[in-house]
Parts: structure tokens; C-alpha cells; sequence
């Protein structure tokens, strides 16, 4: 059905046009016929019709990596991978063998590529390629750092065979922005290339090594299925698989497609997914509709992403996904504040921001900065509900009974911040859907245990190493991100039904990347077993170990060559010699370091809203914060205190002093027994400046006694600095206005006073 628009495939496959008539709408049995030999329901993404459009045969999208994915998941969804149809079961074949062979490694320094490639790139490609660029275009391998374009750069070049390098053919065959002659600016650059690698050292396999055979992930990694996914309701759907371009494409499948086009600092990671940080990725108005469609007339649904939060300092609620209009108008909100995720929805019995929030708890910390499974269900009877890494978080919404009839259609989809750019968040998303109904606790585990992200299994073959036919090590490996892999879970299997290992001794086992074994990350060198019949299984194998290992990117999937080395395995051996140790240096003391230290910029924030009652999340509060935060301390050393960092501490606790004298509820807690209603001739005469110290110390430092604690402000000592500030500000000033303003202007000074102190600064 998908098929059949004219701007689809419908244009020529149809009743009267082009075999296979797949695309028809006269009679569907007769287009199932056609399409059943261009289908592999067991490998969707194997099917010969994803192929053919996946290398840009009559794509109707600006990515034929997007449409390709688009089929995938349709196929996907005919052949029932929902939980009522497992997964489907991927057959492992045998790869081809090739042997682990000489190969040439980006060096760490940018030196060499500086004075070969770098200085082609910035005299004729900066003016996109650069992150300073009018309209800039990652990568930014034209950068003014070098260091930056370096890292770009290195996807693009081929170590082995120059003259498949990107940066080459995307002039002498492609003819893409040259500034001459094709031909000779790609000769141009072939040869800077080519420089470039001749200045490298080639790594070469030691004779010695006990290796298995070599792959390469894209050549020979077989594609792992992800299924067992329930999606049936799924009507926006985000995998990030295009990996470049300035659009992430909605492949669920649901008209209208709801794209989202990236803004400013936001980036495509490897392994699949989007890096912000303070960009954003945008919907338009008229696909974002299908939201307020879709979702009010269920009046549920479930929000489901795989995120990494940068860092748990964040605040705002920092906007990880939104349907909005505004900081202050919005349907609904996923934010981050500290180690909480919040959850703001718009219903009949919340306001138009959706408040109060639902987060959770403060003491769980169920937010960190590492990749997680995230979903928030809503229904009218539980209202919002938080599972986190599949599991519920047990923090339960007062707000229930409500309907979305109050939803707003004319806001959009937006990730990574709000449309007005001041709500950013840092982090990355590796996959986002949007359900039309709220996902049961099975189906969100089921989703959570299906993982994110593209996997493969690799075989690497120990065949001839050992008396068992057709025997590999399997991995499960992913790109973890854009600057390595992860390789988990090895277990050994033969593709022989017949063949049984006979207590085959292995130890050491380590990988191998072009052509040298890692120094660092080798988890599985400590391996020492037996591989027996008791512990093998038919089909299955032998696991080796439950461990993973990250293994640095280097030259990118389709170039990276893996193998595996062993001290042992079967008769072979290696005699691996112990590296050599330096002895210890002694080291002088050093200067002795203060007891105490700095509390940090996401500490004072919050130790300034614990001792006021003010919430941080407060408009007047989180705009100030997030003007001074890199104004704040970053570090605990307290001899690293500059008087800047002060004044942005006391500017901050301005803010919070005039929120609490302003909100009469909380000055009645926090500083009680003050007349505000009278000028300070009343109000703070004797009587009453000792009131508001006494309440000050009481809230801001402990308890009223002399100077019993010695890490507190002294008692004693407070009470006379701020009796003298008060005295000053009054008597210094007798033409000032003995009004309640000013009484209340008189107040937000002593308390900032206090609270700007370092009883609030010191750990």
C-alpha cells in the first residue's frame, strides 16, 4: 500500500506499467505475487527491493539511505516481528577467508596531515567544510583547527588504496565544487593523499602469533536482527541510520512524514544517532500535526528513546524531546534537570505548560550520563508514568482523570531544545518513537532487551588451528559511537552440525586491528578454558566469556580489519614475553592541600534553592543560572577562587534572595516575624534586626549558638557583620524612603549577604 503513490514506486510498477507490477491497485493479490521474489522476510534488509532502492533507484525521499530504511521496517512489520511473533532467528554463514595482512594506522599526531591534505582542504574547501563557514557543512575536515580537521578528514581517506578516498572521488568523479579542472584538482588531491600515506609505517602481522583469520565489519559482519520490537502504534518513528545531511528522516511509515531538519551544533554519530550540543532537530508545523491527531483522538500514547545525557548538571528542564510552542506553551515535554528526568504534559487538568512536571525522584538518580532506555507512558488513568532501562520508577502522578482536548495543533516536534533556542541539551538520541497508544510493561522490556543501534556478528575462522571444521569465534559487535566499537559476548561454534569439541585448551585470547594487537581494552586476555562437549551446544556454541570490549575506530567500518590472536589454542602456542617495567620514581611531597574545597556550579545552584525554598526551575532563577553558569566555580580547589566567581555567586543568590522575600508563603518559613507591611524604621528597629539575623543564620548556616560549630559561620561574628551592614544601609541613607519596599529591598541585601557566603561556597 505504501508503494502505490505516483510519487513512489506507483509511478511505474502499476496495473499498466513496468513488470514487476508490485506497485498495482486493481487487485492486491496480484501485486502480492509480483513482490514475493523481490522479499526476504527473514532478512528484511537483504530483500532485493531495499537493496534497489537503498542505491538510489527512484528514492522519493533526498535519502536513498532513508528510504532503503523505510522499506526495511514495512518488510519488518509483514513478517511479524511484533511479541506476538519472535524475532526472527539469523543464520550465520561462513565468511570469506582472508589473512590478517600488512596495513597502515592513522598516527595520533595531525602533523603529516598537516603539511600534505590540510593545506588542499582549507584553501578550497573552508568555505563549507568549516565550522565557521556562512552556511557550515560537517564534516569540518576544513576546519582552522587541525586538529579537529584531522579527525573529520580521517573517514574520508583510504590508507590502503589512496585512490578510493572520498576526498579524491568526490572530485575526479563526481565532480563536486572543483576549483579548477576535475580531473586535475582530483589528481591535485590523490597526490596529497598519496604523500600523506607513503609517510606512514606499515604494520605487519608477527609470523609468531597463533591468528585467526581476518574481517572486515561492513565486508564481512552478517547484519544481527533487531527484532522483537512491538511497533503496530508506532506514528513517528527516528533511527538516525541516514548518518549525514541536515535532515533525520520519520521512517514509520505514518503520512504525513513528520522530518525533522538540524539547526545549528547537532551532528550525525556513527553506529546511528544525533549528537547535540545546543543545536536542535526541528519538525515543520503542518507533519507535526499528525501528532494532535493521532495522539488527542487515542488521548494515550508512549514516548520511547534511547538517550546519553552528557553530563547530570543540566537544567531548564534541559528539552531532550518536545512537542511545543515555547518555554512557557507546549503538548508535551521530556526534559532533564540534574539526575531527574521530567515529564511536562498538557492535558485538561494541568495548565498550558503542562506543569506541574512529574519527575523523578531526586535520591534515585535514575538519570546518568551513559546510554539508557527511556519511556513515558500517559493514559487518563495513570496519567504519566516513567520506565527507565525497562523498569518502572515508581513515581506516581497526582494529575490523572485528564484528556489531551486542550492539545495545541499548531506546535511542532523539536529535540535538543526548545523553537526559541534557549532550553538546549547536551547529549545524544540513538532512536525515538512515538506511539498512538501507551506501551504495557512487557512491551517496553521486550523493546528495552532489543537494543538500539546496528549489530553484526563476525566469525572469525580458527579452523585450521584446531581439529574442528568450519569453527569460528562469533562476536556481537556495534559501532559504539563514531570513534569505536563494541565487541561483546564471544563464544566459539562450528557450522558443522556434526562437529564436538574434544577439551580443546584455548588462553589469551586477544583482537587484533590492522594488523597489530591493542594495547588497551583487551578483556579477554585473561581467558583460560577448555572447549568440551558438556559445555557446547549444537547451534548455539560455547560462550567464552559475558564481558565486552570497546576497540578504537581507525579507518572506519568499511576499512578496519579485525582478527584474533592466542597464547593457546589447541597444539598452538605463543610465548608471549612480559612487558618490561619501569621502577617506581619516588616523588617529593607535594605542598599540603587545603581540608576544605569549592563546591561546584551545579552544587551552589542547588544548595541555594535547598536553603531558600526556591525552586531552581523557576523563570527568574534558571535564566540567571544559565547566564553565569561557566561564571561559577568548576573546580574544588579553593586556591583557584577568583573574585569574578564571586560576583557571579552573589548575583545568583541575589536571585534567589529576591524570589524568597517576594513570595510571602516562603519568607513566612524561611525568615518569619518580620513586619513587611511597614517601613524599616518599624519593621527592622532593634527588635527586628535581630529577628531577621537570628532567622537568617537559623536557615542559611544551623542552629543560634555560639560558635559551637568551627566549619559554620561564627554565631557571634555573623550577628555583628550583618547588624553593622543594616545599620549602614539605614543610617547612611536618611532621605531614603521608610516604605515596605524599601523594607523588603533591606531584607534581599542581608539575605544575599548570607547566602552569598562561604557557608554556601565551601564543602
Amino acid at each position: 500500500q505504501e508503494l502505490t503513490p505516483s510519487n513512489r514506486c506507483g509511478q511505474c510498477h502499476n496495473e499498466s506499467g513496468q513488470s514487476p507490477t508490485f506497485a498495482r491497485t486493481d487487485d492486491v493479490n496480484v501485486a502480492f505475487e509480483a513482490i514475493n521474489p523481490y522479499i526476504n522476510l527473514t532478512n528484511p534488509d537483504q530483500s532485493a527491493l531495499v537493496n534497489k532502492v537503498a542505491q538510489g533507484h527512484n528514492c522519493w525521499l533526498a535519502s536513498a539511505a532513508a528510504c532503503g530504511q523505510f522499506l526495511t521496517d514495512k518488510i519488518s512489520s509483514w513478517s511479524g516481528e511484533s511479541l506476538a511473533a519472535p524475532a526472527n532467528s539469523v543464520q550465520l554463514r561462513a565468511p570469506n577467508i582472508k589473512e590478517p595482512g600488512a596495513s597502515k594506522s592513522f598516527p595520533a599526531d595531525s602533523s603529516v596531515f598537516s603539511n600534505t591534505v590540510y593545506p588542499l582542504l582549507t584553501q578550497y574547501c573552508a568555505g563549507c567544510h568549516s565550522p565557521t563557514a556562512a552556511f557550515a557543512q560537517a564534516p569540518y575536515f576544513a576546519s582552522a583547527d587541525v586538529n579537529q580537521a584531522y579527525q573529520a578528514a580521517q573517514a574520508k581517506i583510504n590508507l590502503d588504496q589512496p585512490a578510493l578516498s572520498r576526498l579524491n572521488q568526490r572530485l575526479s568523479r563526481e565532480f563536486h565544487n572543483c576549483w579548477d579542472d576535475c580531473t586535475s584538482d582530483g589528481a591535485a588531491m590523490l597526490s596529497a593523499i598519496e604523500s600523506f600515506t607513503d609517510a606512514l609505517a606499515t604494520s605487519n602481522v608477527d609470523t609468531q602469533w597463533v591468528a585467526s583469520k581476518a574481517l572486515v565489519l561492513a565486508q564481512d559482519g552478517i547484519v544481527a536482527s533487531s527484532g522483537g520490537r512491538f511497533e503496530p502504534n508506532a506514528i513517528a518513528k527516528y533511527e538516525f541510520k541516514t548518518g549525514s545531511g541536515s535532515v533525520a528522516y520519520d521512517t514509520s511509515g505514518v503520512s504525513p512524514q513528520l522530518n525533522l531538519t538540524l539547526y545549528g551544533d547537532v551532528s550525525w554519530l556513527g553506529g546511528w544517532g544525533l549528537q547535540f550540543n545546543g543545536g536542535k532537530a526541528q519538525g515543520q508545523t503542518a507533519a507535526s500535526r499528525k501528532l494532535y491527531d493521532q495522539l488527542s483522538a487515542t488521548s494515550e500514547y508512549s514516548l520511547e528513546a534511547w538517550v546519553a545525557p552528557a553530563n547530570v548538571t543540566q537544567e531548564g528542564p534541559a528539552r531532550i524531546i518536545s512537542y511545543s510552542g515555547g518555554t512557557e506553551q507546549r503538548n508535551f515535554t521530556l526534559g532533564q534537570t540534574l539526575y531527574n528526568y521530567e515529564m511536562l504534559n498538557r492535558s485538561s487538568v494541568t495548565n498550558s505548560n503542562g506543569m506541574p512536571a512529574l519527575a523523578t525522584a531526586d535520591a534515585a538518580e535514575r538519570l546518568q550520563a551513559t546510554l539508557q532506555h527511556v519511556v513515558v507512558n500517559y493514559t487518563p488513568q495513570t496519567g504519566r508514568r516513567i520506565y527507565v532501562n525497562g523498569q518502572f520508577t515508581d513515581d506516581i502522578d497526582s494529575l490523572t482523570d485528564g484528556t489531551l482536548n486542550q492539545w495545541d495543533s499548531t506546535f511542532v516536534l523539536l529535540l535538543g531544545n526548545e523553537a526559541s533556542n534557549d532550553r538546549p541539551w547536551q547529549g545524544s538520541i540513538r532512536q525515538l518513537v512515538i506511539h498512538s497508544r501507551a506501551l504495557t510493561a512487557e512491551q517496553i522490556q521486550a523493546n528495552y532487551d532489543a537494543g538500539v543501534g546496528e549489530k553484526f556478528f563476525m566469525l572469525f575462522s580458527i579452523g585450521h588451528l584446531i581439529d574442528m571444521p568450519q569453527t569460528y569465534v562469533v562476536f556481537e559487535v556495534s559501532q559504539f559511537d563514531s570513534y569505536g566499537y563494541l565487541f561483546k559476548e564471544p563464544r566459539v561454534l562450528s557450522l558443522d552440525a556434526n562437529a564436538r569439541p574434544n577439551n580443546i585448551p584455548l588462553k589469551g585470547m586477544r583482537i587484533g586491528l590492522n594488523g597489530q594487537e591493542m594495547k588497551t581494552g583487551q578483556a579477554f586476555s585473561r581467558l583460560d578454558l577448555s572447549l568440551n562437549q558438556q559445555q557446547y551446544q549444537v547451534g548455539v556454541g560455547q560462550q567464552l566469556s559475558r564481558l565486552g570490549a570497546i576497540v578504537p575506530l581507525e579507518k572506519g567500518v568499511s576499512q578496519d580489519e579485525f582478527f584474533l590472536t592466542f597464547e593457546q589454542l589447541g597444539s598452538n602456542g605463543y610465548s608471549r614475553v612480559a612487558a618490561s617495567t619501569s621502577p617506581l620514581t619516588h616523588i617529593a611531597p607535594q605542598e599540603p592541600q587545603p581540608e576544605i574545597g569549592l563546591k561546584l556550579f551545579n552544587e551552589i545552584n542547588a544548595s541555594m534553592a535547598k536553603l531558600t525554598g526556591i525552586a531552581p526551575t523557576l523563570p527568574a532563577i534558571s535564566d540567571r543560572y544559565q547566564r553565569i553558569e561557566q561564571q561559577l566555580p568548576t573546580g574544588i580547589d579553593a586556591e583557584s577562587f577568583v573574585s569574578s566567581q564571586q560576583m557571579a555567586i552573589t548575583q545568583l543568590a541575589i536571585g534567589y534572595c529576591s524570589a524568597l522575600v517576594d513570595s510571602p508563603s516562603q519568607r513566612s518559613v524561611t525568615i518569619p516575624n518580620i513586619n513587611f507591611d511597614s517601613g524599616p524604621s518599624t519593621s527592622l528597629n532593634t527588635v527586628g534586626r535581630k529577628t531577621l539575623i537570628d532567622s537568617l543564620y537559623k536557615s542559611f548556616v544551623g542552629p543560634v549558638e555560639p560558635d559551637s560549630m568551627s566549619s559554620a559561620l561564627p554565631a557571634t561574628t555573623t550577628r555583628t557583620e550583618l547588624g553593622n551592614l543594616l545599620t549602614k544601609l539605614i543610617d547612611d541613607c536618611p532621605t531614603c524612603a521608610d516604605t515596605p519596599a524599601r523594607t523588603q529591598t533591606l531584607v534581599k541585601a542581608t539575605c544575599t549577604a548570607v547566602l552569598a557566603s562561604a557557608q554556601t561556597l565551601l564543602q
